[in-house]
């Protein structure tokens, strides 16, 4: 079934080519200097095909709420996704739509300077010039009021969001959103799993911005829970007119 996916609105770039490529269900938004939809449906096939022949041979890996087994010899998907559960302390499928975001970006960066990937909510961002990723969180009456604002020197940069009260991914928790910020976006989608798993109330939010300020790997971290938002790390936010 397909889900309208209304927060694109707040990737899209005025001054790079927008195009929608969807691979089963991979549905990727990206923006570039042309249109790349045929290398980007390529990429996917590659990265999809890796997932799936991994999985035949390994099961568990898809399905376990826990962090899998390192194998050095699996392919770079496997052991980005392997390496940000280790990191979150979440199962590898936390991180799989930042994995593949990052990993299909990194093949257009060969034919784009720029790129924009957006993944279920989870982007990966390689920019010359400042961006601002609006922040989309439910029902909060913070949400469509904020933007990030990224800047140019800060990419390629992962900027993952994980809700409990948006969308269908997995969520023990019920934050309207965490986001965070990192190099990796692997990481930074595991570890957004992460800590919206931990937001139940507003009183948690901080019990949040701790977790996140022990991994290294972590930029910046916002979480909004009702009307009320928590901060940490090298992240900017402004208002939205």
């Amino acid at each position: 079934m397909y889900e309208q996916r209304f927060y694109r609105d707040w990737t899209r770039s005025n001054d790079l080519i927008g195009f929608q490529v969807g691979v089963s269900e991979t549905d990727l938004y990206i923006g570039a200097e042309h249109d790349l939809a045929a290398k980007a449906r390529q990429s996917i096939h590659k990265y999809r095909n890796q997932l799936q022949d991994y999985i035949a041979m390994n099961p568990e890996f898809q399905t376990t709420l826990e962090p899998y087994p390192e194998n050095p010899a699996a392919p770079s998907i496997i052991r980005e996704m392997t390496a940000a559960a280790a990191v979150a302390g979440v199962g590898p499928f936390a991180a799989v739509a930042g994995a593949i975001a990052e990993q299909v970006g990194k093949d257009l960066l060969d034919y784009s300077s720029q790129i924009i990937i957006e993944n279920g909510g989870d982007i990966f961002l390689k920019s010359s010039k400042k961006r601002t990723v609006g922040i989309y969180a439910g029902s909060s009456p913070l949400s469509n009021r904020l933007a990030l604002e990224i800047e140019a020197d800060e990419t390629p940069l992962g900027i993952c969001t994980s809700s409990g009260t948006v969308g269908r991914s997995l969520s023990f928790g019920k934050a309207d959103a965490v986001v965070i910020l990192s190099k990796s976006t692997a990481i930074a989608d595991a570890v957004a799993t992460a800590v919206g798993n931990l937001i139940q109330t507003i009183a948690d939010i901080q019990k949040g911005l701790n977790f996140a300020k022990k991994i290294k790997a972590v930029k910046g971290i916002a979480i909004i829970k009702n009307d009320r938002m928590g901060i940490w790390g090298k992240i900017n936010i402004r208002r939205l007119d």
